[in-house]
């Protein structure tokens, strides 16, 4: 029946991406980012769908990616920041496998996430605010969602031996 699937949930710069490929090649299995996957499909960057079709949009092409993903093993895959907000998602996603919180305090987040200018939900004047207020409504969702919570501010080589002791 091949391996389950490890999903990686969590905010924005918990290190999804960055502990994802780093967990699959360690577990020899494929990494997917559903954000590039979307991209892919959609030959649109996520920013560029936002702009240009809305967050509505991006979230139905993000549900379509999330049932597809589901139905494949053996994958270790980063969801979006938004995805496990949605109950849709979450359920087709622990029928794939196991979900992994990465859990970062968002004073973490915030320093992580000072910089950057690539997140559609962070082109504002007020991120700081932005992050705070996204943060204390996702993190119990992600909390619920998850089968599993590792601490993100420890180095990724950490951050994967535990989830792969936990799993």
């Amino acid at each position: 029946m091949g391996r389950k699937s490890i999903v990686l949930c969590g905010f924005m710069g918990c290190g999804k991406s960055t502990i994802g490929s780093l967990l699959a090649r360690k577990m020899g299995m494929a990494f997917i980012d559903m954000d590039s996957y979307i991209e892919k499909k959609d030959g649109r960057k996520v920013s560029e769908i936002f702009e240009q079709s809305g967050e509505e949009h991006f979230r139905m092409l993000e549900r379509e990616a999330a049932k597809e993903l589901a139905g494949k093993k053996g994958l270790v895959i980063a969801t979006g920041g938004g995805t496990l907000t949605f109950r849709e998602n979450v359920d087709a996603l622990k029928k794939s496998g196991s979900i992994v919180l990465l859990d970062l305090p968002v004073e973490a987040v915030e320093e992580r996430l000072k910089y950057d200018t690539t997140r559609p939900l962070l082109a504002r004047p007020d991120k700081a605010q932005v992050i705070r207020e996204l943060y204390s409504k996702r993190l119990p969702l992600y909390r619920e969602a998850a089968d599993i919570s590792v601490d993100a501010s420890n180095s990724p080589m950490q951050i994967c031996m535990e989830i792969m002791s936990e799993l």
